[in-house]
């Protein structure tokens, strides 16, 4: 961490296609608390300056002396252009606008740094998953650590450490080749496949969006025991359909089906990334869709079975000593964008 003085206040922001969240931090000795936060709808705003300003009004006389903005999106210079958001970040106009020094990065690049500030052994934070001989492998201080979250994409990145110091390295990670685990998801991926103009990946089915693929891969495959909610489910925007899914998962077998099929490949997409990144340190479930739907993964240690399920042995060495964690804490990235924002680098 770079010398920013103990009591800075920073202003960090999480900005999603559905949400905007921001929130106001101040520095500690040891990580940083948390003075005021604040949530709107992305796309009911024109702009991300002026959700901010009215933020900084309801803060006042508190205000930040700097500020990290985070985003999904690859960052090109000070800027991040949005999807599905009909406005981009420009870090040089929010500089100017507020009058503070801006930094701007990947929002998975924020939850990383989140991640570091985490407490493994505090329950309230994470959860984390048993072994299929109930094992809970020891977290190595000094070894790589792998963040993949699914939400409205699938995001990866990891955090290399060395003689204390720590370095967050972003990545496309979401979007390598979908696993197929058998004849079903070799049907899913000739499925998928139709709609792009390449191979499948990963994100295609590891997502909210995902999800919703795998519904409709699989309601023309099993019986609909319930057409209402399946009518239901179909009616409504494919970004909005995966909560639905999952909060019928105990009571509809396509839903149900869905989910499994959905915690499957997540697992096995964890896997393959760890075969690349060897993260000793841990790998850390992020975003929305694990933490709320825990259960789910724990259930008949669903997600475990499927990460450990390689077809080489040296492989399961990997696997099977391998600390996985589900984080519970949804400030996260708002804790990430406030370190990230006091790490060295250039601020203009």
């Amino acid at each position: 961490m770079s010398q920013i003085p103990v009591g800075t206040t920073i202003l960090a922001a999480d900005i999603g296609g559905t949400h905007l969240n921001l929130a106001l931090l101040s520095r500690k000795e040891a990580g940083f608390e948390l003075v005021r936060k604040a949530s709107c709808a992305t796309q009911r705003e024109s702009s991300l300056l002026e959700p901010v300003q009215r933020f900084l009004q309801a803060c006042f006389p508190k205000k930040p002396e700097l500020a990290c903005i985070s985003g999904a999106g690859p960052v090109q210079g000070r800027q991040i252009h949005l999807t599905n958001v009909p406005w981009d970040i420009d870090g040089e106009r929010l500089a100017r606008g507020l009058g503070i020094p801006v930094k701007v990065i990947n929002d998975f690049t924020a939850i990383a740094h989140g991640v570091l500030l985490l407490d493994p052994t505090d329950r309230r934070q994470v959860c984390t998953l048993p072994h299929s001989d109930g094992s809970r492998p020891a977290l190595d201080p000094e070894g790589t650590i792998l963040i993949v979250g699914a939400g409205t994409g699938l995001g990866v990145a990891y955090v290399v450490r060395s003689g204390g110091e720590a370095r967050v390295m972003p990545s496309e990670g979401g979007h390598i080749g979908l696993p197929v685990l058998g004849d079903e998801t070799a049907e899913l991926w000739r499925y998928l496949r139709s709609g792009f103009p390449g191979p499948p990946g990963a994100e295609a089915a590891v997502s909210g969006p995902g999800i919703a693929n795998l519904f409709s891969f699989l309601a023309d495959r099993q019986e609909k025991t319930d057409q209402a909610l399946f009518a239901s489910i179909l009616a409504l925007p494919k970004t909005e359909r995966a909560s639905v899914i999952s909060s019928h998962a105990d009571t509809d077998p396509l839903c149900r089906r869905t989910m499994d099929l959905f915690v499957d490949l997540y697992a096995r997409v964890c896997a393959e990334l760890s075969a690349v990144f060897l993260p000793t340190g841990g790998v850390f479930l992020a975003g929305g869709i694990a933490a709320k739907n825990e259960a789910h993964f724990l259930q008949e240690n669903r997600f475990m079975a499927s990460f450990e399920a390689n077809y080489r042995e040296h492989l399961d060495v990997i696997t099977k000593n391998t600390p996985v964690h589900i984080v519970r804490n949804y400030d996260i990235s708002l804790y990430g964008a406030a370190r990230a924002g006091c790490e060295p680098g250039e601020i203009p």
